[in-house]
């Protein structure tokens, strides 16, 4: 019995394998069997022969197609040449039944065989190597917006998912530190544009939640707008997103909020102070834009402890001109002095005591107060804090209620 060693490679069709089979061809009767190799739990019955022993047709005549080879036993009369022992050689493939076999190495008795009856005597084995699997990129779906990003990815990774992994330091660190910002939500429906929220960030787990608050007869319900969640920039890819962080939070920025995009327009005192307190994590040109949006409540927050009405204004001096200026408004009976002081208190909404000029200006334009008068407008100058600031709860000292 000669005695050959093969593989055969059948890694194109679906789920295919390169798998190795002992070829055994028979002296006695040339008839050539195909039998199975199998490993120690290797997943498989133990089905030890793929193809039975028989004479293997190599070459068939030119034969019908009606003929019903199907049914049929082949005999000599439809075979034109069977298998022989010179057909099998190592380092070619041989086609049994359709599938091709590839010849790597034979025994010791084979070897002598073909050396004493054909004259062969290269009998170098071929090294089989074991194809690389095909790499198949990992493709991670688009976020869907359910639960938790991190959480989702872990169903692409694994089988059975694990929690992701917490920065229990950092928790500890920040817990209960909160950065709160009023933000104004951009819209082309003039409805929204007066629409005021709460964003908070928290520092311990880097979430973002907004919260409007609820707004007498304005027909919209306040109330939690978002939960605390993490805000991925937009653009960002999924298996390696990228988040808000409060270097990304400055006075005028935008951030888009699934879809939803938000202007900052105010912040917290202890924005600033953290900021502060940690300088080295910020870049230098969010912290001066937020000092500059805290300097002008810091100089009404100084002149009110300090007593002092304005810069470079004693107290006398503004105490004598609100009596002047009081003794020349009874000439306008005409004013209303409450409708002036709810104008003015509505449109600081942030309660700072602080106004814009030009919206200062306008208000009172609007309500007839004489500010072309040369002690109104003495005054007025007196109230200002800079080009474009007014402390308006000063100017409405001349204003009694």
């Amino acid at each position: 019995v000669l005695r050959f060693y093969a593989m055969w490679d059948d890694t194109n069709s679906m789920f295919g394998e390169n798998r190795p089979y002992i070829i055994h061809y028979y002296l006695a009767d040339d008839t050539v069997e195909v039998r199975e190799v199998h490993k120690p739990n290797d997943g498989r019955d133990p089905f030890p022969v793929l193809i039975k022993r028989q004479r293997l047709p190599k070459t068939f005549v030119d034969k019908k197609k009606t003929f019903p080879s199907c049914v049929l036993e082949i005999s000599d009369q439809e075979v034109l040449e069977w298998y022989t022992a010179k057909d099998f050689a190592v380092g070619k493939p041989t086609t049994l039944l359709g599938r091709t076999f590839f010849i790597y190495d034979c025994d010791e008795f084979t070897r002598n065989f073909y050396r004493d009856k054909f004259g062969i005597t290269d009998f170098q084995p071929v090294e089989i190597k074991k194809k690389p699997p095909e790499e198949i990129p990992q493709v991670i779906p688009p976020y869907n917006g359910y639960g938790f990003l991190e959480d989702s990815l872990q169903n692409c990774y694994s089988l059975f998912p694990k929690p992701p992994r917490k920065d229990v330091i950092k928790m500890l660190e920040n817990d209960h530190k909160v950065l709160r910002y009023q933000v104004a939500l951009e819209s082309p429906n003039p409805v929204d544009t007066k629409r005021r929220f709460i964003l908070s960030y928290f520092l311990s787990n880097d979430m973002i939640s907004i919260y409007e608050p609820p707004v007498r007869n304005s027909g919209i319900i306040g109330g939690k707008y978002l939960a605390k969640t993490r805000v991925a920039k937009p653009g960002s890819a999924t298996e390696n997103a990228v988040y808000y962080g409060p270097s990304d939070l400055t006075i005028g920025s935008t951030i888009e909020v699934f879809g939803h995009r938000f202007i900052i327009t105010d912040a917290d005192e202890y924005v600033l102070n953290y900021m502060e307190s940690n300088a080295e994590s910020f870049p230098a040109a969010t912290l001066q834009s937020m000092r500059d949006h805290f300097h002008p409540r810091q100089v009404v927050e100084e002149t009110a402890k300090s007593d002092v009405p304005a810069p470079g204004t004693s107290k006398q001096e503004m105490d004598e001109l609100i009596a002047r200026v009081q003794e020349e408004l009874k000439l306008h009976n005409y004013l209303n002095y409450s409708n002036i002081r709810e104008a003015l208190l509505r449109c600081d909404k942030d309660e700072s005591g602080f106004l814009n000029k030009a919206k200062f200006l306008s208000v009172c334009d609007s309500l007839n107060v004489p500010t072309s008068a040369a002690l109104v407008n003495k005054l007025i100058d007196l109230c200002s804090c800079g080009d474009d600031k007014i402390n308006y709860r000063d100017f409405l000292r001349a204003f009694p209620s």
